[in-house]
């Protein structure tokens, strides 16, 4: 689209301005919902026949940052690829989904199945757009929800808690370092047990289709200076979840194994800052049976699997709307300095969910 998107928001508010133009100029009843000041959902309907199944496709409508990206928001087009920030996670799907869309608007209602098309902010960092979008009786039977999965059907996911751990010491100068309690030497010992559980982990909690549950420190901040005994250390942990695992177990079991592993003091848990369930492959069938026609009838073959990463479809089915994941792209190219997209499987993409669309059975 080429708009100047350089957050903060990433620049959502100019990506909902440019799809409500879009569902004006196709005549489609829609509405926006908002989730923070600047920051709204979008969402359209186009009905079908009478009977018919209504499908959600859902997209967020956010990225990430440029980063090393360089003219990140000026899209090029080179190779038979499109690059920028975005391109591949995830507005190459969502341009499949608007292609699709307005493709319908020309059939006649009696060939189209209804589709409601939800375009959320947020998904990249809190995915409180999908929170709030749930909160709505969308009447659908089902949904794809976009990510790039390189036009592979993907019914499972690990869900995600992240949270912190914090130790406290007694800050004091560092001539004289037995007058304080170091707090960065405290978490030493904190992420060496990290490290254990994460390897118990890895060995004893494992999904037949999306392998362990895994544990990763990401980010650790601790101290002010070189010549001052730090007081405070922190570090943020992300837990990959598994279908049978219950979330709001995730942060008290690691509590326990640490409380054994180094004594109670001088740590402290928060509470999570983010937590998204696990997508479990059940209770998708007819979903799956009808996108794997859709697919077949395009590319010869439909191929059905799982992926790591989390997405808002996790959220959509725990709310009861069966969900897959679906788009073009694939995601090592994802918040990538050379982010890219296929446009010949954008352009699949577009005729596999408009077949999807208008499929009788």
């Amino acid at each position: 689209m080429g708009l100047p998107l350089t957050g903060p928001g990433f620049g959502e508010a100019a990506v909902t301005d440019f799809l409500e133009e879009l569902f004006r100029r196709w005549q489609l009843r829609f509405f926006r919902q908002p989730v923070e000041p600047g920051r709204q959902n979008i969402v359209a309907f186009l009905p079908g026949r009478q009977g018919a199944p209504v499908f959600l496709w859902e997209a967020h409508q956010d990225t990430v940052p440029a980063g090393a990206m360089v003219d990140a928001f000026r899209p090029r087009i080179e190779d038979g690829r499109l690059y920028g920030r975005g391109a591949c996670d995830v507005k190459g799907a969502l341009a499949a989904m608007l292609t699709a869309l307005h493709r319908l608007t020309a059939e006649p209602i009696e060939r189209r199945c209804g589709i409601v098309l939800a375009c959320v902010v947020d998904e990249e960092y809190h995915f409180r757009g999908i929170r709030e979008l749930v909160q709505l009786s969308l009447g659908v039977d089902g949904a794809i929800v976009a990510e790039p999965t390189r036009l592979h059907i993907i019914t499972a996911h690990k869900g995600i808690v992240r949270w912190r751990i914090h130790t406290q010491g007694r800050s004091c100068h560092s001539s004289q370092p037995e007058l304080g309690s170091n707090a960065i030497y405290r978490m030493a010992q904190v992420v060496q047990a990290v490290e254990r559980y994460a390897e118990w982990l890895r060995g004893w909690r494992r999904d037949p289709l999306l392998g362990p549950a895994t544990l990763n420190v990401g980010r650790i901040e601790g101290g002010i200076s070189a010549n001052i005994v730090p007081e405070r250390c922190t570090i943020d942990l992300d837990r990959r979840v598994l279908p049978s695992e219950e979330l709001h177990r995730v942060p008290a079991e690691l509590a326990q194994f640490l409380s054994r592993a180094i004594g109670q003091d001088g740590w402290w848990q928060e509470e999570p800052w983010m937590v998204l369930p696990p997508l479990s492959a059940d209770g998708k069938d007819s979903l799956v049976a009808r996108l794997s026609m859709a697919v077949s009838q395009v590319l010869g073959q439909a191929s059905v699997g799982t992926v790591p990463y989390g997405t808002d479809a996790s959220t959509l089915q725990a709310a009861g709307i069966p969900c897959v994941v679906f788009g073009p792209g694939d995601i090592a190219q994802a918040h990538t300095a050379s982010e890219w997209v296929a446009l010949s499987e954008v352009e699949q993409a577009a005729e596999i969910l408009y077949r999807f669309a208008t499929l009788e059975v």
